[in-house]
């Protein structure tokens, strides 16, 4: 008896040193637990001061590197989970569970990133961090770092979501997945965005092939289809969504396109990720190096407008080069078209003015606005005493200054007006001088 005792005691030293061996360094849940020891206790007072300081010292001060980029790239601070567990308590008792079963999936996504790496063998090395956000965002990556926001990443059909805005997405598909059902595959879309040079494009396209490009290489990495819902509606509207896209491609804005519930005519959000897609998909099916096209596609500079215009025209989804329709980008923007109360670059302005409007060149989505130092810097900056507002048709807009004598004043209109359709303003400086003494 002793004998079977000793051996049993052995065999489950062997398991568990198996187990321990099977073990993934770079598959990291401990953010996980953390954050329920510091839930627990914060859950247990009303005392603001003890919330944070359990926050800090049992979650923030204990957290891996994955938390602190997580934190960084989407700009959560402690504030950010304080009010997030006072606020959705249901929510959080009802995600618990799921959080804590997070490394269940880490053999599989091992099996699905040596996929990837079978398909490109220039894969370099990730940590993936299963960790806990604040609710903006369900998936992303900082340098080689694939950051899980397990609050989202990881609700299923018993996630308890009526504390929420009762608002439903635009998003809203005849899909009948959870982000738990696609965690998997998440994971690998976001390995893909490590190996990319950039995660931020500089104008839309850009954005969008980065993004396509990470959906696609998924896409064959794991032989899954695609479950993006945008992909449910664009099947239908093709043509149109192509016609309005190559009229904002390189907008700096990434407006309904990209992570945005903004309205638009389509009614559906992240229409981005399927134009990306479709032009990967295309670029793909021309090529006749398979494994040549994945590498074309990860290594692309997106930024680089030249090789991107390159890229995109080989896909042949666009009706005209690219390089045609930022031409037809350029000119359609709209202006500034004039000042009402002086002509710009006077010379003699006379001091008794108290307001500037400005006059475009069509209707602006009153929303948005923006003003930037001139060339000459702050010494020379007209300084705005108050915003007036559009006028009801949105062609002009006013605000109030105060002006002094044989002054020499700049301010830039910045592209940060758009027009309606989410096209920014031509820049527009402001440049005139006030008449002496």
């Amino acid at each position: 008896m002793k004998h079977l005792i000793t051996t049993l005691v052995f065999c489950l030293f062997v398991l568990q040193t198996a187990f321990a061996q099977k073990t993934d360094p770079n598959f990291i849940t401990s953010d996980i637990d953390n954050f329920w020891k510091a839930y627990d206790k914060i859950v247990t007072t009303k005392d603001s001061a003890q919330q944070y300081a359990y926050l800090n010292q049992l979650f923030i001060e204990k957290g891996t590197p994955g938390l602190k980029a997580i934190m960084q790239a989407r700009q959560y601070t402690p504030k950010s989970y304080i009010d997030a567990i006072n606020q959705y308590p249901l929510f959080w008792n009802s995600i618990r569970a799921n959080t804590l079963k997070a490394r269940v999936f880490s053999n599989e996504i091992a099996a699905d990133v040596l996929k990837l790496k079978k398909l490109y063998p220039d894969l370099k090395p990730a940590q993936i961090y299963f960790t806990i956000g604040a609710f903006r965002t369900g998936g992303t990556t900082l340098g080689n770092m694939i950051l899980i926001g397990s609050e989202i990443a990881l609700t299923d059909k018993n996630t308890v979501k009526q504390e929420f805005s009762k608002n439903k997405s635009s998003s809203e598909t005849s899909a009948k997945t959870y982000p738990i059902d696609l965690v998997v595959f998440t994971n690998v879309h976001e390995y893909v965005h490590t190996q990319q040079k950039t995660n931020e494009g500089d104008y839309l396209l850009a954005q969008c092939v980065m993004e396509g490009v990470a959906e696609f290489v998924a896409v064959k990495a794991t032989g899954q289809a695609t479950t993006l819902p945008a992909l449910y509606y664009a099947k239908d509207h093709y043509e149109r969504i192509r016609e309005v896209f190559s009229q904002q491609l390189f907008n700096p804005a990434y407006s309904f396109w990209l992570y945005s519930d903004a309205q638009n005519e389509f009614g559906v959000r992240d229409l981005g990720y399927y134009v990306g897609y479709v032009i990967c998909e295309k670029y793909y099916n021309k090529a006749k190096d398979k494994k040549q096209a994945i590498k074309d596609m990860i290594e692309l500079d997106y930024n680089n407008e030249t090789a991107l215009s390159r890229f995109v025209d080989e896909s042949g989804y666009l009706t005209k080069p690219v390089q045609t329709l930022k031409s037809e980008y350029e000119e359609h923007r709209p202006t500034v078209t004039g000042i009402k109360e002086f002509k710009n670059n006077a010379t003699n302005v006379d001091t008794a003015n108290t307001q500037i409007t400005l006059l475009f060149s069509e209707a602006m989505n009153t929303r948005y606005r923006n003003f930037e130092l001139g060339p000459l810097g702050k010494s020379n900056l007209l300084k705005i005493k108050e915003f007036k507002g559009f006028s009801e048709d949105g062609r002009s807009t006013t605000f109030m200054v105060e002006l002094k004598p044989g002054q020499h004043y700049q301010i830039v209109i910045g592209a940060g007006f758009r027009n309606k359709d989410g096209i920014p303003l031509k820049p527009y400086l402001i440049d005139f001088s006030t008449a002496g003494k």
